[in-house]
């Protein structure tokens, strides 16, 4: 049984290009700054970059100062308070980062990665999207495939459905994905190499998380087992990504007692996504 399912995992690969990962992260964001001071100016480049980290000695070029008025529309465009800012434009509140970044996550959504790769300050909130996405994402697959009437052309994954031979592939290569776009997101290299030692984790953590699911789903009656393999899918991928965070932004690995709270905490929020989940798919399409 575990030969299988590392033979199905292997052949997922296939389906997981780090290229296109790394290609979003490395997209050079030109920003344009629009204040009424040369101090206003440098607070929000502060804000930005902040000094002395890493990204801010190649990131500065990618600040243009517009004294007030944009010639050309760049990426992004940041305004001081109280400057009026157009329909593109946002207000950078560098006293209250988290609402400017979620303001422009909110409308920008494909700039997350390399805003993050590129911008310390979007990285809490981006990582924090990441993670939660891709474990709604799991937690999506496990109820889908557990309906009896199940339709993959009508469900939105990032994955062909159908390419895979279990759901513990699914699962595993949609966690090797959100660990590259963890990284860029940390600002870290992506790919196979930089990763493997994640991906090897992810691997074997796959086990775990599959006998847990048998083992509580089996015990559920009358299709609550689906909840139940919805809420460990949701847990168990929350827990593993921020444990890839813990590594790739701070250099330490959780210990076994912070994974399980990890998981323990994320759990209910996986069965309350999983019951909304289930009875979305199971509403009668007018």
């Amino acid at each position: 049984m575990a030969l299988g399912i590392l033979r199905n995992v292997k052949a997922a690969f296939t389906n997981l290009n780090p290229d296109k990962v790394r290609a979003s992260a490395h997209r050079e964001l030109q920003i344009g700054l629009a204040a009424d001071s040369e101090e206003a100016y440098a607070s929000m480049e502060d804000a930005l970059l902040p000094a002395g980290s890493e990204e801010r000695w190649r990131g500065l070029g990618q600040l243009s100062r517009a004294n007030g008025k944009i010639a050309t529309v760049p990426d992004l465009v940041f305004y001081e308070p109280g400057v009026p800012a157009p329909s593109y434009g946002f207000t950078l509140h560098a006293g209250d980062l988290a609402r400017t970044v979620d303001e422009v996550l909110d409308a920008r959504p494909e700039l997350e990665l390399a805003l993050a790769h590129q911008f310390p300050p979007f990285r809490d909130c981006v990582i924090e999207r990441i993670i939660k996405r891709t474990a709604r994402e799991n937690a999506l697959f496990s109820v889908v495939t557990a309906l009896p009437d199940f339709v993959p052309s009508l469900i939105e994954l990032p994955w062909a459905v159908g390419e895979f031979a279990s759901d513990t592939a699914f699962l595993t290569i949609n966690q090797v994905r959100m660990s590259f776009e963890i990284a860029g997101a940390s600002g870290k290299d992506i790919g196979y190499q930089h990763q493997k030692a994640e991906i090897a984790a992810i691997i074997a953590s796959a086990f775990g998380w599959r006998a847990i699911a048998r083992q509580l789903a089996g015990k559920i009656p009358l299709g609550g087992g689906m909840i139940i393999k919805g809420a460990i899918a949701y847990a168990g991928t929350y827990a593993v990504g921020r444990g890839l965070e813990s590594v790739m932004r701070f250099g330490r690995k959780h210990s076994n007692g912070e994974r399980r709270d990890l998981f323990d905490k994320a759990y209910d929020v996986g069965k309350a996504v999983s019951h909304s989940l289930t009875a979305s798919l199971r509403r009668p399409v007018a």
